[in-house]
């Protein structure tokens, strides 16, 4: 996989912790830099775990899907990134979260923001995909984009958040077009 494809995926994957991390820099007050550390590790931590799980359930069924590794990785992504959209499009009242403090709240957060990384894995483990390099990349971006999201949601609120939704998941369907096209016309 191409260093473009994981950037990609990785910015993709890590726009619910943005937004969730939007969400709590609104609901904090007196935001300080362990804040945001602490919100940022839940947060890429989860996204670097989900992958790696996904990939080692992948890799106890790639041989049965090897033929149609490609169209199952572009249904995951495409699923993936049309939820990622519906969820952004559903006109419900924005919620701040309890407490995004609280270890509890902060576990439920991560795991909420990083199920889509396990399907993620999954497709790893189908197409190959070094795996130890991948996932500390997510874990990365994702870290460096909720440290981001928790300041920008302290100082802009909800402003960007359903966009930011919309264009992960579109990035996630074009990724998975992108492999359908490239294994079934130039492969």
């Amino acid at each position: 996989m191409s260093l473009l494809n994981l950037t990609l995926i990785a910015i993709g994957l890590s726009m619910d912790a943005f937004a969730v991390a939007v969400a709590s820099g609104l609901a904090i007050k007196n935001l300080k830099v362990g804040h945001a550390l602490l919100i940022a590790a839940f947060f890429g931590g989860f996204q670097a775990l989900m992958p790696t799980l996904g990939w080692l359930a992948g890799l106890t069924f790639r041989s049965v899907v090897q033929g149609v590794d490609h169209w199952v990785a572009f249904v995951l992504l495409t699923v993936i990134g049309a939820k990622m959209i519906y969820e952004a499009l559903k006109f419900e009242k924005a919620e701040k979260p309890d407490n995004p403090l609280n270890v509890l709240v902060l576990l439920v957060m991560a795991i909420a923001t990083s199920i889509d990384a396990l399907a993620v894995g999954i497709t790893f483990a189908l197409l190959k995909v070094a795996i130890v390099f991948s996932v500390l990349f997510i874990g990365a971006v994702t870290f460096a984009l909720s440290i981001l999201g928790v300041y920008i949601g302290d100082y802009c609120g909800h402003f960007f958040e359903k966009k930011i939704e919309i264009i992960g998941g579109l990035t996630l369907i074009g990724i998975g077009l992108k492999i359908l096209i490239e294994h079934l016309w130039f492969h």
